[in-house]
C-alpha cells in the first residue's frame, strides 16, 4: 500500500480540524469522505472540502472506498465505531479517550486483535515538540531516576452545553485529565497501579445534575514506587493553562507555558502579555505530527507509537479514580486482559 484513502466519523470541532488536516496537511493521505449523524454539518464541510458526505459510519463504509478511519464522534459511540471499522477491515485513528466505560474499551480492543488491523488513540501531546524533547531528556538520564509527576490541565472556558454533555463525553477525568494520565505513563515510564481522587463541582454547580463535576484532583501511585498527582479544571476563565513537571533525583523537568507569544508589555500600569485560549491554538502541530506519524507507519508497516493498549489504560486510571472520587477511598487500576 502506497496511500491510504481516509474517512472521517463526526465532524464537530475536532473532527473537522482532522478532516483539513487530511486535506491538506498529510502527504501519503487523502480525504474521501466524512459522516456525521447531523447530515447537514457533515455536508457543509464536505462542500468546503470537495469530497463526499454521509449520515453514519455504515452508510460511508458502503459508498466508499476507504482504507482508513478517522473516529472524532463522541467518546460514548468510540466503542461501537471501533468495532465497526475493524469487522471492515479498515486501519483506525480514535480520538481519546478510547470509551468512556472500560469493557466497552476492552471490547473494542479484542475486535481489532481479531481483524489484525491497526489502531492508534489520540493522544496528541506526545507528539509537541515540548513533550517529545522532555521524553528524550528523562531517557537519557537527564533528571535521574524519576521520583514524581506533576500536571495541570485548565480549560480556559466550559462550553454552555458541557454539563448536559456529560452523558457522552465523559466526566472530567475522561475528557481532559485522560491526557494528563497518559502522559503520566509515558513520562514516567511505568505504569498507575493505584490512585486516590477527590472531584469538586463548586464554579458550575449545574454539572451536578448529570454526574460531572468541574475540578479534580487525582494522586498516583507507578509500580516502581514513584508517586504523582494530577489537577483538572473545566473553567479556568484566565487562560487554557498546560503544565507539567517531572522531578527527578538529578533534577527537574517543566514542560508548558502560558504566554501565546514571547512579548511582554511593561507600562506604568504593570506587565502584561497574551495568554492561550484554546487548545488547538496551543497543540494544533501535535495533531497533525501524530495524523503525519500513523499514516507513514500504516504505510511502513511500523507499530503504532501511541496503541490501543496506551488509550485502554488512561482510561483505566479514569475509571479507578471515578472509583475512588465516589468510594472515598484508593483504588487499585485495573490491568488490561487485552494488549493492541
Amino acid at each position: 500500500m502506497e496511500h491510504l484513502r481516509f474517512g472521517v466519523i463526526g465532524v464537530g470541532e475536532m473532527g473537522r480540524f482532522h478532516a483539513e488536516t487530511l486535506r491538506y496537511h498529510t502527504p501519503g493521505a487523502s480525504l474521501v469522505a466524512v459522516a456525521d449523524p447531523n447530515l447537514a454539518r457533515a455536508q457543509a464541510v464536505a462542500s468546503e472540502l470537495e469530497i463526499s458526505a454521509y449520515g453514519s459510519i455504515e452508510s460511508m463504509l458502503s459508498g466508499r472506498d476507504i482504507d482508513a478511519l478517522v473516529i472524532s464522534s463522541p467518546p460514548k459511540f468510540h466503542g461501537a465505531a471501533i468495532r465497526r471499522a475493524a469487522a471492515a477491515r479498515k486501519q483506525i485513528f480514535c480520538e481519546k479517550p478510547l470509551a468512556i466505560a472500560l469493557d466497552d474499551a476492552d471490547s473494542a480492543l479484542e475486535a481489532v486483535a481479531a481483524a489484525g488491523v491497526n489502531l492508534q488513540v489520540g493522544h496528541m501531546r506526545r507528539y509537541d515538540p515540548a513533550y517529545a524533547a522532555a521524553k528524550r531528556r528523562i531517557e537519557e538520564g537527564d533528571i535521574g531516576r524519576v521520583i514524581l509527576f506533576k500536571s495541570i490541565g485548565r480549560d480556559h472556558r466550559a462550553g454552555p452545553s458541557a454539563a448536559a454533555q456529560t452523558e457522552i463525553n465523559g466526566t472530567l477525568f475522561h475528557d481532559s485529565s485522560t491526557h494528563d494520565f497518559d502522559l503520566a505513563r509515558w513520562l514516567v515510564g511505568d505504569e498507575v497501579s493505584e490512585v486516590h481522587a477527590y472531584a469538586g463541582c463548586l464554579a458550575l454547580p449545574e454539572m451536578k445534575r448529570f454526574g460531572g463535576f468541574d475540578s479534580g484532583v487525582v494522586n498516583l501511585q507507578f509500580t516502581r514506587g514513584a508517586i504523582g498527582n494530577v489537577e483538572s479544571y473545566f473553567d479556568a476563565k484566565y487562560g487554557y493553562d498546560i503544565r507539567t513537571e517531572v522531578i527527578g533525583t538529578d533534577g527537574t523537568i517543566q514542560i508548558g507555558h502560558l504566554q501565546r507569544t514571547s512579548i511582554t508589555l511593561l507600562t506604568a500600569e504593570g506587565r502584561k502579555h497574551e495568554l492561550m485560549t484554546h487548545w488547538l491554538e496551543r497543540f494544533a502541530e501535535a495533531y497533525r505530527l501524530e495524523m503525519r506519524d500513523f499514516v507513514n507507519n500504516v504505510l511502513a508497516g511500523r507499530p503504532m507509537r501511541v496503541t490501543g493498549h496506551d488509550g485502554r489504560q488512561s482510561l483505566a486510571i479514569a475509571d479507578a479514580a471515578m472509583r475512588s472520587h465516589f468510594e472515598r477511598r484508593p483504588v487499585p487500576v485495573q490491568a488490561a486482559p487485552v494488549a493492541v
